[in-house]
């Protein structure tokens, strides 16, 4: 199984390879450098990270005034960041048909370009997204059980704060992926600790 770091709008479709979804691939998302081993030992060494065209986080991290410039600055930052945490740099998803990338990725946008239509949070628990909903932001806690509760707090309410504020800063519904090849006993460990952390009922 090919699992791949991408980020979690809900434009980001995988055609090949199973999603572990953080915002922005992880760019400039604190607390990522800490998460990355704690994924590695969930899934393995070989992790491949991608990037995506009309990243907002990327764009409102850099202060960048327009989509060319964002496009151009997603490749080099998440390129430089797989160097420097180890991951396999995969390329690029472009608005066009599904892109054969490099590490057996391929993929594409699909939503309206600079638009977002998602009205829901869907946490993985169970190795990735499995089904791909376009009305779901993704956020992996596919990691959540092997890393300390601090942790995952932070880096999980970023990213749901920051989706929050992309559709208007409604509060948006969370729902749970539990499918996938951890198994059973995994994903519900996952669960217990959104569940105590109070991401979900």
């Amino acid at each position: 199984m090919v699992y791949v770091i991408a980020c979690g709008d809900e434009g980001v479709q995988m055609n090949e390879g199973t999603r572990l979804a953080f915002v922005g691939a992880g760019f400039c998302l604190e607390g990522f450098s800490e998460v990355v081993p704690i994924v590695k030992k969930v899934f393995g060494d070989d992790l491949r990270i991608v990037a995506s065209e009309e990243c907002d986080w990327i764009r409102q991290q850099l202060s960048l005034s327009n989509w060319e410039q964002t496009n151009a600055s997603a490749q080099q930052n998440i390129e430089a960041l797989a160097d420097q945490e180890k991951l396999l740099y995969a390329g690029y998803f472009p608005f066009a048909d599904p892109k054969q990338l490099k590490h057996e990725v391929k993929g594409h946008m699909v939503r309206p370009h600079k638009v977002h239509i998602a009205n829901k949070i869907c946490f993985t628990v169970g190795g990735g997204e499995q089904v791909y909903n376009l009305g779901h932001f993704v956020i992996s806690a596919d990691w959540v059980a092997a890393a300390p509760a601090k942790l995952v707090k932070k880096v999980l309410q970023t990213q749901i704060d920051f989706y929050s504020k992309l559709v208007g800063g409604q509060q948006l519904e969370t729902v749970v992926e539990e499918a996938g090849e951890l198994g059973e006993e995994k994903a519900e460990a996952n669960k217990a600790v959104l569940r105590k952390i109070g991401f979900i009922k």
